[in-house]
């Protein structure tokens, strides 16, 4: 497979004080789904704003489909489609002028009906955009990325305050652009979304990646493909986290607002000795679950908050 995207020892700081960005390599392949996740000041909103152009790193290299932004800038502007967290738009423009619009900022764009009909918004074509639902809109955003007929996506949380239902539809647009050979970079502060879709994924950490693979091979780099939820009455302690460690199967713990999470490879043999070893310590319990690991669990122990969170 060919590179879509590569960078190199990238940086980006401000001021000279605050590095957002720290020594960032990474590699995308060409008709790949990319995601990129990291908490709010990860660096991972700089790092897109440079290999989007946007910015200019303080060193390091990025070259995209084998151009660089100092020599080739009007070549990738025509090679990418690039959809905001929040794009804002004419209120007072209809659908489909709106389309029109970007279309014309572009050498060989697509067709506006068949980018219309693509984001499922052919009967809101003469609609105006301030008449349109946030779905419609988000759909709206992608149709201007798409309609430059681009080789690479860069999505930045598109489907961020959307119902399941335009979340869904939004997923089956990624893939349709996917499976017609295009490349995708995205940002999404939704695990299970970034699981469906990516078929890699790095996670930035204080400007740098801490982790990279598809999400199937991080979630078993936990140790245990199971997690075993529970609360018991009483504090926790450091003698009672390690007791919960010593049961049968148990790779790892981590206790997360007043519930512990064991990972776990053979969770029939954890949950027996761990409700013997609740009841040898006088302790009652109060909550019990299993599960599969997610990416959401990787995330947590890697970084020690979950992406959601401010």
């Amino acid at each position: 497979m060919t590179i879509a995207v590569q960078c190199r020892d990238l940086r980006k700081t401000y001021d000279g004080k605050v590095e957002a960005v720290r020594g960032l390599s990474l590699e995308i392949q060409t008709g790949e789904c990319f995601g990129l996740l990291g908490p709010n000041g990860a660096g991972k909103t700089t790092t897109i704003e440079i290999l989007e152009g946007l910015l200019q790193p303080t060193s390091g290299e990025v070259s995209i489909l084998g151009h660089t932004w100092r020599e080739n800038k009007r070549e990738l502007r025509e090679l990418l489609g690039i959809s905001l967290q929040e794009t804002r738009l004419s209120e007072k423009l209809s659908v489909r002028e709106t389309i029109e619009l970007f279309a014309s900022f572009y050498r060989e764009p697509r067709s506006s009906d068949e980018v219309l009909e693509q984001l499922q918004l052919t009967e809101k074509a003469d609609a105006w955009v301030g008449k349109l639902s946030g779905g419609q809109r988000q759909r709206l955003a992608v149709a201007t990325a798409l309609v430059c007929n681009p080789k690479i996506l860069f999505l930045d949380e598109p489907t961020t305050g959307l119902d399941p239902q335009s979340r869904r539809q939004l997923w089956d647009i990624i893939r349709a652009f996917q499976r017609d050979g295009g490349t995708v970079l995205l940002t999404t502060h939704y695990m299970d979304e970034a699981e469906r879709l990516c078929d890699r994924l790095a996670i930035i950490d204080h400007g740098q990646i801490i982790a990279e693979g598809s999400p199937g091979s991080l979630i078993n780099r936990l140790g245990g493909h199971h997690v075993v939820e529970f609360a018991v009455s009483g504090n926790s302690d450091g003698a009672a986290l390690e007791a919960w460690r010593s049961l049968p199967s148990v790779e790892s713990v981590r206790e997360d607002d007043g519930m512990l999470a064991l990972h776990v490879k053979e969770p029939h043999l954890t949950i027996p000795a761990l409700l013997a070893a609740v009841a040898m310590r006088g302790r009652e319990l109060q909550h019990l679950s299993t599960r599969q690991a997610s990416l959401e669990d990787v995330f947590v122990q890697l970084t020690g908050r979950h992406l959601r969170e401010e």
